[in-house]
């Protein structure tokens, strides 16, 4: 190899050397101005979330200047007062007026839960014909056993309808069609 042959491949080397070396430091700045972007676009879109944001409040205090005015001007509504504020039922009750002569009696509800005696459930008449319902109707031949007619829950009183199986043996009379 001749000394000329030996300068020229260090020059190459070196050439090679220094490319890839700024081929580095290029890398390096595209990476941080690609850092630089992402950073701006998060900032971009929470800038827009709190024009957003802003944009709302705004409309929202707007519509509660108009509120407030349409309140004075047309309604005459003002703010609750501290006085005027009850603090139990009886005194909320105290500003109810006796029934009038003419007007119906009250509606009252009554409800009967699983903790109270429970008076004898009444036999199940059919509405149409009157007569008393088959008791295997009404039975219950589910995983729970038994052959109960009402079933008792936290809420009120459920009738139990009985398994497709049981009415399929029954016959039932329904407005004189008979069901099978």
């Amino acid at each position: 190899m001749t000394p000329h042959s030996r300068i020229r491949r260090i020059g190459w080397l070196a050439a090679l050397g220094t490319c890839i070396a700024l081929y580095a430091l290029l890398h390096l700045k595209v990476n941080a101005v690609h850092a630089d972007v992402v950073r701006a676009e998060r900032e971009i879109v929470r800038l827009e979330e709190q024009n957003l944001l802003l944009e709302t409040e705004f409309l929202t205090r707007s519509s509660q200047v108009q509120l407030a005015a349409w309140n004075r001007v047309d309604f005459g509504f003002e703010a609750p007062r501290a006085e005027q504020f009850l603090e139990s039922p009886m005194q909320l009750a105290s500003f109810g007026s006796p029934r009038g002569v003419d007007a119906p009696a009250p509606i009252r509800l009554a409800g009967m839960t699983t903790g109270e005696d429970m008076p004898e459930f009444p036999q199940l008449v059919s509405p149409l014909t009157g007569e008393p319902v088959d008791e295997r109707v009404l039975g219950s031949d589910g995983p729970e056993g038994g052959n109960l007619a009402v079933t008792l829950a936290s809420g009120p009183l459920r009738v139990a309808i009985a398994n497709p199986s049981v009415i399929a043996k029954a016959d039932v009379v329904l407005a004189g069609a008979a069901v099978r």
